[in-house]
């Protein structure tokens, strides 16, 4: 497959993925580009990467000239699992400016890798890596965005503070100088029962809520939810996902 072969597969997938993102926003009755998408590029060569922030690019010339239909969408963000992939990846897309966050779970050893290319941290689960987070953000004079992870399906393979934890830790990174709490983030269930799914993105949501009600300092913001991935972005986008993440959808598959 050539270049220009690879480039317009990724732009029809993604165009694909815009389309049922749009679909979803619809059918919940949100308004049109109230939910993000971030591609997630674990082991994709940056050729590939390139290339779906490239088609996004005229993606959205498209629509400041009078597009598609789709109504106003932001840019995709670019997620990756691993902080050696990340630091490897960033240097090569600074041109294209793409949103960076890191979506796998943090190492304490690799904090200031991280907070040095990433804009936002999904994965928080534990408040010690939070004061971490906290200290490198202070010391680089900057607000460094956060999500607290949460394991809705209590699966022990799935990184996340358990739920009746996830209220009390996400006060507590609210209060933290240099950190700024989006909100939640969850991996939904490893099921093919859509209710199961449905069921823990509902509680991701239900917890935000509780999150903001408590007027805690620094959380009246957190309203965001990164949840929902290339085979259930619909179920999440009905329960108020604001970030969705997809790789296969777009890339297809590849290597663990």
């Amino acid at each position: 497959m050539t270049s220009g072969d690879t480039r317009d597969n990724v732009s029809t997938c993604l165009a694909r993925v815009r389309d049922r993102i749009a679909a979803a926003e619809i059918a919940a009755g949100r308004p049109a580009g109230s939910v993000q998408l971030l591609l997630a590029t674990k082991t994709l060569p940056i050729a590939l990467v390139r290339a779906a922030l490239e088609a996004d690019r005229l993606a959205q010339a498209a629509l400041d000239a009078g597009g598609d239909g789709h109504g106003p969408v932001s840019p995709v963000i670019v997620g990756e699992n691993r902080v050696q992939e990340l630091v490897a990846k960033a240097p090569l897309l600074a041109d294209l400016a793409p949103e960076l966050h890191l979506i796998g779970p943090l190492q304490s050893n690799k904090v200031a890798a991280a907070c040095r290319w990433a804009s936002c941290i999904e994965s928080v689960a534990d408040l010690g890596l939070a004061g971490r987070l906290a200290d490198r953000a202070v010391m680089s004079g900057r607000i460094l965005d956060v999500f607290v992870q949460v394991n809705v399906s209590g699966e022990a393979t799935k990184h996340g503070v358990a739920p009746q934890h996830a209220v009390e830790l996400a006060v507590q990174v609210a209060a933290l100088t240099g950190l700024r709490l989006r909100g939640l983030m969850t991996i939904g269930a490893n099921t093919p029962e859509p209710s199961v799914v449905r069921a823990g993105y509902m509680l991701l949501r239900e917890l935000d809520e509780e999150i903001v009600s408590t007027a805690a300092a620094g959380t009246s913001g957190a309203t965001e939810l990164s949840m929902g991935m290339s085979r259930d972005l619909e179920l999440a986008i009905a329960e108020g996902a604001t970030i969705v993440r997809t790789g296969t959808a777009v890339f297809g598959s590849r290597p663990a």
